[in-house]
């Protein structure tokens, strides 16, 4: 007989506080882990995001980077300006809503997989990953993919454990919506397939084959549009290509096997102190096929377009989706070491872990990202005496500004330096691309020689390996000769560094 049913009532007591204290810990991570950072700058992408809600997706100058504008992601900030004005924590928001959502849906995803208690688990399991809280901070489409994704899993169970034709159409919306987040989600329509397939030939569905094809075959007609955009992005694919190769070990770190296996081994050893008795797995075959899925297709499927294409689409934020699948490998670790009436307080010990250890105690606010765009603006706009022709040589943080799409003449109020449309700058911007070309070094060669020598004080401001590079390449330039430099603060990532003549110009100081 199972001790935890001898005293239904006592049983209920007795997990009261625990569940108060689950409640309690997953609020002070959500606090912490996703809205404490909520009002810190915006890194690079995110102010594309702004770009694209107050310039639209027509705009001339996003015609470099088509793939920017291509999601139903964007109406979710622009709703949210509309609401609460412009702010970084009014445009992350909408992420935090809907990976909450992707939070309950994980827990009843949990319960259905692993165990019945174990949806808990399955939650502290996903905020122990980083990049998922990332997601929930972060004003781009990853929270909105992964919310959309686990609700195309939940309703594609849903269906299949009761035939309900509700069901099948909630799970095609889903579906049809995914892909429309953003293009690099298309391995995960693979484990949309696979999971129907096992239960289907192990015949625990009520769903027949013939049904299913015809849902599937609804899903794949809608995703025909979708399918045309992608093929001519993908075209494309070398002009936007901000990784290197991935190497065998990059694809090893992706899977989280060194977290996967801390919980094998913390719920082994937690086991034998405690005296619980190993019970063996108890998931069905189409769950682990699931949850197999879940957690290799996106990073295993982008390693081998890399590799095969020659353009790397190995991108930590683009493995975001895969995430979850980690997280619930993890919580099958432990579902045979933990009896019943120890997943509460297990999962909450779980979660005060995760506190602890992410909560980045080090600073009172933490940072979204480590590129303060906001402070460095700051503190260029704060220079004394700043005037409105003092040359700011800004570079582009997008990997599609090169030549030819660059040219010396590119407008800064463009694409390519969306930073400046929600960070602006109060001197005279002079446009540098992110790629060193000679054609680049030219450029410069012409404003060493005919422009800066007359500014008295000009500053570069960029990402900080390329700033450091320009710093040192006009600090060898005859023309500045004597020079100084000083940098005008740590931004993160990013630089400001201001030339002045060695003697300063009349009004200058």
């Amino acid at each position: 007989m199972n001790p935890d049913a001898k005293s239904p009532s006592r049983a209920s007591v007795r997990q009261g506080p625990v569940r108060s204290i689950l409640w309690v810990v997953l609020a002070l991570c959500v606090a912490r882990l996703w809205l404490m950072p909520l009002p810190s700058s915006f890194w690079a992408d995110e102010t594309a995001t702004a770009f694209v809600v107050h310039h639209g997706a027509a705009d001339p100058s996003l015609a470099v980077a088509p793939q920017v504008p291509d999601s139903i992601y964007y109406a979710l900030p622009k709703t949210a300006e509309k609401l609460l004005g412009f702010s970084e924590a009014a445009y992350r928001l909408p992420s935090v809503l809907v990976m909450l959502i992707a939070l309950w849906v994980i827990a009843q995803l949990g319960a259905n997989l692993i165990h019945p208690a174990a949806g808990w688990m399955a939650v502290f399991t996903c905020l122990a990953l980083q990049g998922f809280n990332d997601q929930a901070a972060d004003a781009r489409p990853y929270g909105l993919g992964t919310c959309v994704g686990v609700l195309s899993l939940w309703f594609l169970i849903r269906w299949l454990d009761r035939g309900r034709w509700g069901d099948a159409a909630a799970f095609v919306v889903m579906g049809a919506l995914l892909w429309r987040v953003h293009l690099i989600f298309w391995p995960f329509y693979l484990v949309l397939a696979v999971y129907p397939i096992v239960r289907l030939i192990r015949r625990d569905t009520p769903v027949r084959w013939l049904q299913a094809a015809g849902v599937f075959l609804v899903l794949g007609l809608l995703l025909v549009p979708v399918i045309q955009d992608a093929r001519f992005i993908y075209r494309q694919a070398p002009q936007h290509v901000i990784a290197q190769m991935p190497t065998l070990r990059n694809l090893f770190y992706s899977l989280h096997l060194g977290m996967i296996a801390g919980f094998l081994a913390g719920a082994a050893l937690l086991a034998r102190w405690r005296g619980w008795l190993f019970r063996g797995w108890n998931i069905s075959p189409a769950a682990l096929a699931l949850m197999l899925g879940w957690w290799l297709c996106q990073p295993i499927c982008l390693f081998l377009f890399s590799w095969i294409t020659g353009n790397s689409l190995f991108v930590k934020r683009y493995l975001f989706l895969s995430l979850p699948g980690a997280a619930f490998l993890a919580t099958a670790m432990v579902a045979p070491f933990v009896p019943d009436r120890a997943w509460k307080p297990v999962s909450a010990l779980v979660g005060i872990g995760v506190l602890g250890l992410l909560g980045s105690w080090n600073q009172v606010w933490p940072e979204h990202r480590h590129s303060r765009m906001r402070e460095a603006a700051q503190a260029i706009n704060g220079i004394q005496d700043l005037r409105a022709s003092t040359p700011i040589l800004c570079l582009s943080p997008f990997v599609e500004a090169r030549v030819p799409a660059w040219n010396p003449d590119y407008s800064p109020r463009g694409f390519l330096y969306a930073q400046l449309d929600v960070y602006p700058l109060r001197g005279k911007i002079y446009p540098f691309p992110l790629e060193i070309s000679p054609e680049v070094e030219k450029y410069a060669a012409r404003l060493a020689n005919e422009i800066l020598p007359g500014s008295g004080r000009f500053v570069i401001y960029g990402s900080e390996a390329n700033t450091l590079y320009w710093r040192d390449w006009f600090a060898a330039r005859t023309e500045l000769a004597g020079w100084r430099t000083q940098s005008l603060g740590s931004f993160g990532d990013l630089q400001a560094i201001m030339f002045e003549t060695p003697a300063p110009l009349s009004g200058l100081k």
